[in-house]
């Protein structure tokens, strides 16, 4: 038995699906169902049982579930990099997280969970090291802190833990996450609803729209997933990003290129899309200033050295792909 926990959830829905497409159904969902829009993530979805996140942490802390699970991929989190409230933060991310590791530890179960590049705050190395290390709010220290307790933890497992520090994830099944949706998401809805997009005009030292970051599909998080859950031996925390940091421009390229041609309409440059104002620019905002990552870049050096060769997409080819599905689902 699976648990995916998250599992209407963005990044969670797609495991779902994953594990599905190699035969695996009998898979407990575990989610906090207060948003009911996230129930389409699942409507495609085979599953044994859905269990809210609180009844499934007592039904594990009760005995129901020992011996019966196989893994655990905990995706479950408060995500939402401007919440303020830290008591909830830390109950939802760290608390809850600490209580499944205590769980597959003495079970022997299988925990891969979710990490995230925001451990790294305004580093330019994003190593997975104590020293790279320094969130820029409470979210960030969040993931940070339950990073720490599962390397505190090393020698007191012999079952496979792994954290996956996702950065900036971008694909299918994250329309419920509104504001917090992914910059192709909004670009796409920005440009098919109005004509044109709007991006941060420079900070940090980069120029307007030139913020740079590591832009990874849900696709290759779900295979890096997919990877670990093929090899439990293999444990640690890992960078789960391309590699390869790209401009917010080139998502808004990207997007407005494949909306054109599934029109009929060439391509245009940035220059020429600024020019006839599809591309904008807005103030940077002031509850952002201090707390903004204007460069990330995974080192995927770790990731690689245990074994994971994949090739990542480009923004290039995964914006495109996903703006390609955005559009047929709306035919």
């Amino acid at each position: 038995m699976y648990v995916v926990t998250g599992a209407a959830g963005f990044i969670g829905s797609n495991l779902v699906k994953a594990l599905n497409e190699r035969g695996i159904t009998d898979v407990i969902a575990v989610d906090d169902m207060k948003q009911g829009a996230k129930f389409a993530n699942l409507v495609d979805c085979e599953i044994a049982d859905y269990l809210d996140k609180d009844e499934f942490l007592d039904r594990i802390e009760d005995g129901t579930f020992d011996g019966q699970l196989s893994a655990i991929l905990h995706q479950g989190a408060c995500s939402d990099t401007t919440e303020t409230d830290g008591r909830y933060m830390m109950r939802t991310n760290y608390e809850y997280s600490k209580r499944l590791l205590d769980f597959c530890i003495n079970d022997e179960v299988q925990l891969l969970y979710a990490s995230s590049a925001a451990v790294y705050g305004a580093v330019r190395e994003f190593r997975e090291a104590r020293e790279c290390e320094a969130p820029l709010n409470v979210y960030g220290y969040s993931k940070f802190l339950f990073d720490q307790l599962v390397r505190r933890r090393y020698e007191e497992h012999t079952s496979q833990v792994v954290g996956l520090r996702y950065f900036n994830v971008y694909g299918e099944r994250e329309s419920h996450k509104g504001r917090m949706a992914s910059v192709a998401c909004h670009f796409f809805n920005q440009y098919r609803g109005a004509g044109h997009v709007r991006l941060f005009t420079g900070s940090g030292g980069y120029g307007d729209g030139e913020q740079r970051r590591d832009f990874v599909s849900v696709e290759d998080c779900v295979r890096i997933n997919l990877f670990f859950l093929d090899h439990p031996g293999r444990s640690g925390i890992f960078n789960a990003g391309t590699g390869n940091a790209q401009s917010f421009n080139d998502v808004a390229v990207a997007t407005v290129n494949t909306c054109r041609k599934a029109k009929g309409e060439s391509p245009l440059t940035l220059a020429a899309m600024r020019e006839r104002g599809i591309v904008q620019y807005i103030p940077f905002p002031e509850d952002l200033k201090g707390r903004y990552q204007s460069y990330t870049q995974a080192d995927v050096s770790a990731l690689r050295a245990v074994g994971y060769s994949a090739p990542f997409l480009t923004v290039e080819q995964g914006v495109a792909a996903y703006c390609q599905k955005m559009l047929a689902a709306r035919t």
